[in-house]
């Protein structure tokens, strides 16, 4: 285990703004709205600031303003923040982000967690947050074989919180963070005082058996919206989950088209008015 910084080589950022420089956009038929898909005009603004506003050094400042670490567990390479608690007796949490999100994602809240005092909290609710990168996201290091599931992340988050002197902690997660902090509870029911999910991923399914009632009528309205949902908005799930590697030539090659597909993922998400 050891203390970790971000220091992006200046090499690597003038190949980005290069790319971006010389991208070869496509035509839209629909160029306003996103009808089928991220608009054009969208994507110039965003190329736009990305090559000549965004200033890197300061977001790197910033970031490495929070407590970075690397451990290596079984094999891989894992980043993740870890911040103390200020109370009398922080509880340890970690917190495991989703798909295409972050450790970035808690930024903010970890400084309510560990010092709510200064939030109008009560310094008893303090908590000792760990959050790591999900192997192959941010500074965490990269599958180098199949198998890396979210089982598997649980057992790495474990062996990290045993190495952290926590013994019992309680797990916290959303999107693929879900099916992590869950496999934390149940493969370690002793360690985990207990699991919030704040987004169930939509791949979940609870088992079901002869012993399990029939669906009602909300719940089998919910699935035929899901499954509604996924037909219309879920190709992006879809071609992750079955070709994986011919999507990464592109998104490894173009900065562009990565920016544009992490945006289709959030556009499908949200509503109408863009909220």
């Amino acid at each position: 285990m050891r203390p970790f910084k971000i220091e992006i080589p200046e090499e690597q950022i003038d190949d980005l703004k290069r790319r971006l420089r010389y991208s070869r956009l496509p035509g839209a038929i629909f160029q306003i709205d996103s009808q089928d898909g991220i608009s054009l005009p969208f994507m110039r603004t965003l190329m736009d600031y990305w090559r000549e506003e965004f200033d890197w050094r300061a977001q790197e400042a910033r970031l490495n303003q929070l407590p970075h670490f690397k451990a290596d567990i079984r094999g891989y390479s894992v980043h993740f923040l870890h911040k103390i608690g200020l109370g009398p007796a922080p509880v340890p949490l970690v917190l495991t982000h989703g798909w295409p999100g972050s450790f970035l994602e808690f930024e903010t809240l970890i400084q309510h967690l560990t010092d709510p005092a200064s939030h109008g909290g009560d310094p008893s609710d303090a908590f000792d947050v760990v959050v790591p990168s999900l192997p192959g996201f941010g500074f965490s290091s990269a599958p180098e074989g199949p198998g890396t599931n979210s089982r598997r992340i649980a057992e790495l988050w474990h062996d990290l919180m045993q190495m952290l002197g926590y013994e019992r902690y309680f797990a916290q997660g959303g999107d693929i963070g879900s099916g992590v902090s869950t496999w934390l509870g149940v493969l370690y029911p002793r360690n985990v005082a207990g699991v919030h999910l704040n987004y169930v991923s939509a791949g979940f399914r609870p088992p079901l058996d002869q012993r399990t009632p029939a669906l009602n009528s909300q719940e089998t309205e919910f699935h035929e919206r899901a499954a509604a949902f996924a037909a219309e908005e879920g190709g992006y799930s879809l071609l992750q989950a079955t070709k994986p590697q011919t999507l990464s030539y592109a998104l490894t090659d173009s900065p562009t088209g990565l920016a544009a597909w992490i945006l289709e993922k959030f556009e499908s998400w949200t509503d109408n008015d863009g909220t």
